[in-house]
């Protein structure tokens, strides 16, 4: 399997479980509806871990271009694989939203909310406030990628598998310590791969896909990771 093979298919279930539960937590008529923030960050934790486990041997299991960027800038990625694996992701999450809104077909028409519709694809502010929500992307991925480049660092010794299974509490930790402000896309793939499959799918009463807000959750990740990336550097 070619690197770009292994971060597509990654991707795409990274996007299918961890979409796949918001859409079963905030659609009408879903057995898990209403079941919360904790479930949603659970799930996106074991999302991620699930994914890394299928492709991390492959690819290294990247999964965000956020992550591809800064990971090229530390010196741990060959900068000619990051345009190829960033058109990967984008196509990953493009493809496991739309697995998501096939899985829930019957749930559109009962559900009302257009936000709701359309946080099962993107995230959005819980306050909305420019400066507040770029630096809350800004933060979380900062954390996300210099706790990952911190614990690939020389010396750092995990067993077989166990660093992958961290990976998915650093990603549950984010999401219940700083995640309640955005939604923390913490990856641009993840927000504007499905924000785009919410454009272009036949969603009834889908609503606007809020592209205004849109570049948060791409610019907020991109510059938290190249900060981390170059904090890193400087320390270690």
């Amino acid at each position: 399997m070619s690197h770009f093979t292994a971060e597509l298919l990654g991707t795409m279930m990274l996007i299918l479980l961890g979409n796949g539960v918001v859409a079963g937590v905030v659609l009408q008529r879903s057995k898990a509806y209403q079941a919360g923030w904790v479930v949603i960050t659970l799930g996106w934790g074991l999302a991620v871990m699930i994914a890394a486990y299928m492709v991390g041997h492959i690819s290294g299991a990247y999964l965000n271009p956020a992550l591809t960027i800064a990971f090229a800038i530390a010196g741990k990625l060959a900068w000619a694989e990051v345009g190829s694996m960033i058109v990967a992701q984008m196509l990953g999450a493009f493809l496991g939203a739309v697995l998501v809104w096939l899985h829930y077909y019957p749930h559109w028409t009962k559900t009302e909310s257009q936000d709701d519709k359309l946080a099962v694809f993107a995230t959005a502010p819980a306050i909305k406030h420019t400066p507040s929500n770029l630096l809350s992307e800004i933060i979380g991925t900062f954390v996300l990628v210099f706790a990952l480049l911190a614990m690939g660092g020389e010396g750092v010794v995990f067993a077989d598998g166990l660093k992958t299974l961290i990976v998915g509490f650093l990603i549950v930790a984010i999401g219940m310590s700083l995640g309640g402000t955005t939604g923390y896309a913490i990856n641009p793939a993840r927000d504007l791969g499905p924000r785009l499959a919410h454009a272009i799918l036949p969603i009834p009463g889908k609503g606007s896909s809020q592209w205004g807000y849109a570049w948060i959750p791409v610019v907020g990740p991109v510059v938290g990771a190249v900060l981390a990336a170059l904090l890193y550097g400087y320390v270690y």
